[in-house]
């Protein structure tokens, strides 16, 4: 029995680790191309830059869902799978529906936020499940690069979605209009707005939780 246990254990952490590098190296590929994009020709050509390694990454976060659900990680689902639907919403309910919002220099404090803190996470988690232990900066900024990344990032998504919302509205694009065989109507742009009005009580409760994950990882690491 201790040696199935073993090799389950085994098997969970390699899982883990080439999860975690693949989607790391997807978000440094992210992170690059965004500053050559900008260095060479600003923020218009950022979107069309990271385009389809942005999708790669942030759709593989689908994973962590099913992570969270059948215990292989200890994150609860109700943070996980909040987060990693509005970051999914984003990239592909706004920014690849609506190609009219690539040039806006929004987008570039969106996918550095982002990008920033993914490439911080999954190195963190990445050496934790590879090799057993963390360094102590890496573990600072796992735990501390959400106080900047995050409220970039949140405002940089309301902020797209609000550009989008003219385009949503003029296009009716996935809207289901009455009457139909199924006697039922959806308007994706009233769902998108009522997605960006729980977007502060989200925020305040995924803040809650990142401050309190902060301090018992810190606090657990002086003890150590």
């Amino acid at each position: 029995m201790a040696r199935d246990d073993g090799s389950v254990v085994v098997r969970r952490r390699l899982y883990l680790s080439v999860y975690n590098w693949i989607v790391f190296l997807g978000w440094v590929q992210v992170l690059c191309r965004v500053i050559l994009a900008l260095l060479d020709n600003g923020h218009e050509a950022v979107y069309a830059a990271i385009e389809r390694p942005l999708q790669f990454a942030q759709t593989a976060a689908i994973m962590e869902i099913l992570h969270s659900i059948v215990g292989l990680v200890r994150s609860p689902v109700s943070a996980t799978l909040p987060q990693i639907s509005g970051r999914l919403f984003i990239t592909w309910g706004i920014l690849w529906s609506f190609p009219e919002t690539h040039s806006h220099i929004l987008v570039t404090p969106l996918i550095m936020s982002w990008s920033i803190a993914e490439v911080i996470r999954y190195s963190f988690f990445g050496m934790k499940e590879s090799f057993g232990f963390t360094p102590s900066w890496l573990l600072w900024l796992r735990y501390s690069s959400f106080v900047i990344c995050f409220p970039v990032g949140i405002v940089s998504e309301v902020g797209v979605t609000y550009i989008a919302f003219p385009f949503m509205k003029a296009s009716e694009k996935y809207c289901l209009r009455m009457p139909n065989q199924w006697n039922f109507s959806f308007d994706y742009y009233y769902a998108s707005a009522l997605l960006m009005a729980l977007y502060f009580p989200g925020f305040l409760y995924l803040l809650r939780h990142m401050i309190a994950q902060r301090k018992k990882a810190l606090s657990k690491a002086k003890t150590t």
